[in-house]
């Protein structure tokens, strides 16, 4: 894949894929041809049998530090309705496989609706996670009003969303916005170990699985635990459960094959 502005390398760790964002001078500012990029190589990696896990970072200072703001200065509200940039976000969201996120330094703005797009979030002590938007005059409108919400509460997310203010990383620990929070210096290699822990579980039961996660946060109880017993029966109809159960038996490590 050749990218300018999304670096991805699948050769890192078995199993496992890095993006990395590419807009260093610009503090990885998500314009639209980086999120078409990364839209794209998402959709490559998904399809990839030899890929299981995904890792999405930036560098040290910066994972991004929201919206390319120079590309919505001036636009009405009409054109920013026919831009319709959040169908990219859309397709992201979709992904069938895990995608965790290995951030530093700034995650703001669109960075940090991007973050909650990913599964499972690894931070450096120096993260700062925030929804500036109200500073511009405007608000969050990939998810940071509603994501946020769900995942730390409402008045923690008006907190956020109303002053325009940063957090730390501790603080997006204690709120349940991360997994976990590391010395910078081995921040990325945290999040890869955490892929190549996955990369090595039974492809389908990860893909049903993470499905069923994210249902919970789209419907009642009801409706996900009724989704969750369905999911749970299809595996049984893998090949990968049998031999998972076959290894537990004869006390052997599983080799799942994703079938």
């Amino acid at each position: 894949m050749k990218n300018e502005l999304v670096l991805v390398d699948t050769q890192i760790r078995p199993g496992v894929a890095l993006l990395r964002l590419n807009r260093p001078k610009e503090l990885n500012a998500l314009n639209l041809q980086l999120m078409a990029e990364l839209r794209d190589a998402l959709a490559i990696l998904d399809k990839d049998e030899n890929v299981r896990a995904m890792v999405l970072t930036g560098n040290e200072k910066a994972f991004a530090a929201g919206a390319d703001i120079h590309q919505m200065s001036g636009k009405g509200a009409i054109d920013m309705l026919l831009i319709d940039q959040f169908a990219t976000w859309e397709q992201i969201r979709r992904l069938k496989k895990p995608l965790i996120a290995a951030v530093s330094g700034f995650v703001l703005g669109g960075g940090n609706e991007l973050v909650m797009h990913c599964d499972l979030v690894v931070a450096s002590e120096t993260a700062r996670f925030g929804q500036p938007e109200i500073l511009l005059g405007i608000m969050p409108g990939a998810g940071g009003t509603q994501r946020l919400t769900r995942q730390i509460g409402k008045v923690n997310a008006m907190e956020m969303v109303l002053t325009g203010q940063p957090v730390s990383a501790k603080q997006a620990l204690a709120w349940g916005l991360v997994n976990r929070v590391v010395p910078v210096e081995v921040y990325l290699d945290e999040a890869l170990r955490l892929a190549s822990e996955i990369a090595l579980r039974a492809p389908l039961a990860v893909r049903l699985a993470k499905e069923s996660v994210l249902k919970a946060q789209d419907s009642n109880l009801s409706e996900g635990l009724e989704f969750e017993r369905k999911n749970f029966y299809m595996l049984f109809a893998s090949a990968d459960q049998k031999e998972g159960m076959d290894a537990f038996v004869n006390k052997r490590p599983p080799q799942f094959t994703g079938s």
